[in-house]
């Protein structure tokens, strides 16, 4: 999963994409309105962690534009405000959830699982493929009933590859989805983990490489 997080207070900006990306999500952190908005136009997220109270330009006006844009990421808006009326103005907005500060991490990382699956309600939340058993929530992944420890990075890869449904996916699409913005579009880091990601699950190997092309399961 690819997140956004658009939050003025940098303390609490860090402290949630820290706790991300121990969930194994690939995060990217502004911290106002416009570069909110510049970067959800431009890159592919599957949720965006929107504060309604940004600087430049307000959090309101750019869930408005995400939403007029049909831009795909689901927003969950954050704010002091957690008064019904203010609930139903941030829904009323075109935002897919509210979420008022103070909140508990937990309950933040489900409702973000939540909103991506919505993105794309015929991927099971439970993924299996060639013998391969990956479960998000639980953050398991299996081989044949056999337990598979996998860091964050390799996680998320083969959970790329399980929801391409045997279709090829390239390097660059590993990178965008499984990365976030700061990774060098150059490195060798996809062969590299694609490569320890086939020694974890063993033999047979699963993970076939297309050349001039990508990878698939």
């Amino acid at each position: 999963m690819r997140v956004l997080i658009a939050e003025d207070e940098q303390v609490l900006a860090s402290i949630v994409a820290v706790g991300l990306r121990k969930e194994k999500m690939a995060v990217d952190v502004v911290h106002d309105g416009d570069a909110a908005l510049e970067r959800a136009m431009t890159n592919d997220y599957d949720v965006i962690v929107l504060d309604r109270d940004l600087p430049k330009l307000h959090g309101d006006e750019v869930c408005r534009r995400l939403v007029a844009e049909r831009v795909p990421a689901r927003i969950i808006m954050l704010t002091a405000a957690g008064d019904l009326r203010s609930k139903v103005e941030g829904l009323s907005i075109g935002a897919d959830d509210y979420l008022p500060k103070p909140f508990d991490f937990p309950e933040l990382v489900a409702r973000l699982r939540a909103l991506a699956r919505r993105v794309a309600t015929n991927i099971p939340p439970v993924l299996s493929r060639s013998g391969i058993t990956l479960d998000p929530a639980r953050h398991e992944v299996f081989r044949d009933g056999r337990y598979v420890a996998l860091s964050p990075k390799e996680f998320a890869v083969l959970e790329v590859l399980l929801r391409a449904e045997g279709a090829v996916v390239s390097a660059e699409d590993l990178l965008e989805k499984a990365w976030d913005e700061n990774i060098n579009c150059f490195t060798n880091s996809v062969r590299v983990t694609v490569g320890t990601l086939r020694k974890k699950l063993g033999h047979p190997p699963v993970i076939e490489t297309v050349t001039g092309a990508g990878y698939r399961v």
